[in-house]
């Protein structure tokens, strides 16, 4: 736990003091973010806000992760295997990172153009595919050896699994690898878009990633307390556990992502002098994807991530209406311009949003700990 609270505090630093700086160079290369005329009128004040900020918090990431590594070595209690950088933080971390490049060229399109377009939506959904396919085959096709505390092969298993996943794998929903692909392809769709859609209000996306990070670091780190790979644990045959890839790693990247965001939500919260842009919104989407594949929770997503599922239906039902009916369910969509058009301010809807996403995030995790008290009983 240590090693966690090590990554999440070097990422909370790095991106609260290095947020500032990015600041600075994206204001001086004149990188603001686009309005788009169609929008609320009371955006328009934000026109040239520097964006792209999310490449702050993914390489305070990335940082605070090595960080972890090291704080990982001066513990003699921890098991080896955890020491040295794994698949599943290469799968994690890459997702994050790519994600987040096919993020970056759509704001530097927008930057560049002085519009708010961008990259158009069959690019965006060209990449965040490649970007789902590589790191579903990663999780699916590439198994390493899992090692116990005495640094002794135990077995082999693959990041994710070709059975869907709700608390835990249910094997009677299993599909083929290929298929497990598919689904994970979708997953990375959703997720990163539903960050996107949601990242329309100062600081609204980011603190409701926060709180969905920090859960999978909770539930990361539960299921490292009560793992199969642990001898010590599994001793006593009554124990239930859990079959993952190394829920440490899991837990120290989403912790850090967490601590990061909060960093940069120190800036980005109204009035914003940042914002996170296609970058750090499809760099969240694309790790908290990540996280329900590893931590075999993927059916638990939508519950966790109540708020991002809430707003991309708000977008869909609207779409659908517009074109069946020609009428418009709400004002704008997605549904925190509805509300901004209702007349409620900016803080309000955010923070009432936060609470939705908060009341999302206890729901998962109390389904979480009472499954596991029902497997214990």
């Amino acid at each position: 736990m240590r090693a966690v609270i090590i990554a999440m505090g070097v990422a909370f630093l790095v991106s609260l003091f290095c947020t500032p700086i990015a600041i600075k160079v994206f204001t001086r290369l004149k990188a603001g973010q686009p309005i788009r005329a169609e929008g609320p009128a009371m955006h328009q004040t934000k026109k040239g806000t520097p964006t792209m900020g999310g490449v702050v918090f993914i390489l305070a990431t990335v940082i605070a992760y090595v960080a972890g590594h090291l704080a990982l070595t001066t513990l003699p209690d921890v098991q080896i295997a955890q020491v040295e950088p794994t698949i599943t933080a290469l799968f994690l971390l890459g997702l994050m990172v790519f994600s987040g490049a096919v993020g970056f060229i759509d704001d530097f399109l927008k930057v560049r153009k002085r519009h708010s377009g961008g990259l158009n939506k069959r690019g965006k959904l060209a990449g965040q595919i490649v970007v789902g396919a590589i790191f579903g085959v990663v999780a699916l096709y590439f198994p390493s050896s899992m090692t116990d505390a005495t640094g002794a092969a135990t077995n082999t298993e693959t990041v994710g699994a070709s059975t869907l996943s709700f608390i835990r794998d249910i094997p009677v929903l299993e599909v083929s690898k290929i298929g497990a692909v598919v689904i994970f392809i979708f997953v990375v769709m959703a997720a990163t878009n539903g960050v996107n859609l949601t990242d329309g209000l100062d600081g609204l996306a980011t603190g409701a990633s926060v709180m969905v990070l920090a859960a999978y670091a909770l539930i990361a780190f539960w299921q490292y307390r009560h793992w199969c790979a642990d001898p010590a644990y599994t001793a006593n045959p009554n124990n239930y556990c859990y079959t993952v890839r190394d829920p440490l790693e899991i837990a120290l990247i989403a912790g850090a992502a967490a601590g990061a965001c909060v960093g940069f939500l120190w800036w980005n919260t109204s009035p914003a002098r940042i914002f996170m842009g296609d970058t750090g919104a499809l760099g969240l989407g694309g790790l908290i994807a990540g996280m329900a594949m590893s931590t075999r929770t993927i059916m638990l997503l939508p519950i966790i991530g109540g708020l991002f599922v809430i707003i991309t239906m708000s977008v869909v039902i609207q779409i659908i209406s517009f074109r069946t009916t020609g009428k418009r369910v709400f004002r704008m969509s997605p549904l925190q311009h509805h509300f901004e058009l209702a007349g409620w301010s900016e803080v309000n809807i955010v923070v009432r949003f936060w609470i939705i996403a908060g009341i999302g995030v206890a729901i998962a995790l109390g389904l979480f700990y009472s499954d596991f008290l029902a497997a214990m009983g």
